[in-house]
């Protein structure tokens, strides 16, 4: 099992906890798993666990995005967008991106990444340096009114108006030889 990854950003006071982002699968690098299946990666295509604790009281759901901040296209590379997750669950199993597999809790929206599909797509950085994953949890005043065949950007914009809180994880990918 790799090392637990832990990132935090303070949800509004100074005497609430921290809402904290995890994961039980992720160190500081993807894995094999969160890698592509195609494109000259042998991985698995799968979304990480992740988890959360300390959501501010007000939550009314949840978003998770998983976004390449060095994605050689001019504005980086959205593989995972999904929301309207119930305010009541505070964890995704690894896999959960798989639309197949339907183990998202009902209510949750996968829309589109960049790919033009919904669902998790795994990653598949071009040669040179280590890519950035931003993973993010979003904490929202609402749920969202938009479905599966939005733009990651539209679903940001909405998210906007409504984030009471979010917490971050970042991990590296590499193209291996």
């Amino acid at each position: 099992m790799a090392t637990e990854t832990t990132a935090t950003t303070l949800s509004g006071s100074a005497s609430a906890q921290t809402f904290t982002l995890k994961s039980r699968e992720l160190g500081g690098q993807l894995t094999q798993k969160q890698y592509a299946s195609g494109m000259g990666f042998n991985g698995e295509n799968q979304s990480p666990q992740l988890y959360w604790e300390n959501a501010p009281k007000e939550t009314q759901s949840f978003a998770v995005t998983v976004y390449d901040l060095d994605a050689p296209t001019g504005s980086g590379f959205w593989h995972w967008v999904v929301f309207n997750i119930p305010q009541n669950i505070h964890e995704l199993a690894s896999g959960a991106g798989d639309p197949d597999k339907h183990l998202l809790p009902p209510g949750a929206i996968q829309s589109n990444t960049d790919i033009g599909a919904p669902g998790y797509i795994g990653a598949a950085p071009n040669e040179g340096p280590a890519h950035r994953y931003l993973i993010t949890v979003y904490a929202l005043s609402k749920k969202l009114d938009l479905d599966k065949n939005v733009t990651p950007a539209f679903v940001g914009f909405n998210m906007h108006f409504a984030t009471l809180a979010k917490a971050s994880l970042v991990v590296y990918g590499q193209k291996q030889d």
